[in-house]
């Protein structure tokens, strides 16, 4: 079963989300949070597999807790970002903050559910304007910050980086591991070296990063 928990301000929106989370097979709700505080408490107490963090709550944000979730090293949930808010700047903070997902409220309950189950295994979930806001960033990054992070990734070795590569094209861990002949273990191995030098929290983050170092002309 895949433990979610769901972080909303709005009472209605969690019921409307634990209903429709009920009906798909194999995740389960856990719990409920009403602020960025109570987030992290719950997170505590029931250990969910993944979070659907509203961004804009009371206390603490979404986007605060987000950072102070995801820094719990192997402890910590996948969250995906669930608002009202479709804007490339909270897109982009939203996967700097750690988040592994991005969606719209209005997004169709098949969407939300898919978009659980592939952030379980440890997969992106962007909303298509989520994901067209990633490629706009992507193709208008400045030099400097492109040198950066080309600095950065140096300091992985040439399989990594390959690895890290495949990442930014959106391929997932089978895929990586058919690319360059690599078993899916070894795959997560040199993905979790990889982030672990780099110091960030997921793939999505990892993918930024990539981008940052080859935009595109």
């Amino acid at each position: 079963m895949i433990r979610v928990l769901l972080a909303d301000e709005d009472p209605l929106v969690r019921t409307g989300l634990k209903m429709m989370l009920r009906g798909a097979d194999g995740i389960e709700v856990v719990g409920e949070a009403a602020d960025g505080a109570e987030a992290a408490a719950a997170v505590r107490a029931h250990a969910p597999d993944v979070v659907l963090m509203d961004i804009r709550m009371p206390v603490v944000d979404g986007l605060a807790a987000t950072r102070e979730l995801t820094r719990r090293g192997a402890q910590a949930p996948q969250v995906i970002v669930l608002t009202t808010f479709d804007e490339h700047g909270l897109v982009l903070e939203a996967m700097r903050s750690g988040a592994a997902g991005y969606l719209v409220k209005h997004a169709v309950p098949e969407e939300i559910v898919e978009a659980v189950r592939r952030a379980a295994r440890g997969e992106p979930a962007l909303s298509p304007s989520a994901a067209r806001a990633l490629v706009r960033h992507a193709a208008g990054g400045p030099d400097d910050r492109a040198e950066r992070a080309r600095q950065r990734l140096a300091s992985l070795t040439e399989r990594e980086r390959e690895v890290a590569e495949a990442v930014a094209e959106g391929l997932s861990n089978t895929d990586i591991g058919n690319r360059l002949h690599l078993s899916l273990g070894t795959v997560k191995a040199h993905l979790s070296s990889a982030l672990a030098k780099l110091d960030l929290e997921n793939r999505v983050q990892l993918a930024l990063l990539t981008h940052d170092a080859h935009p595109q002309p």
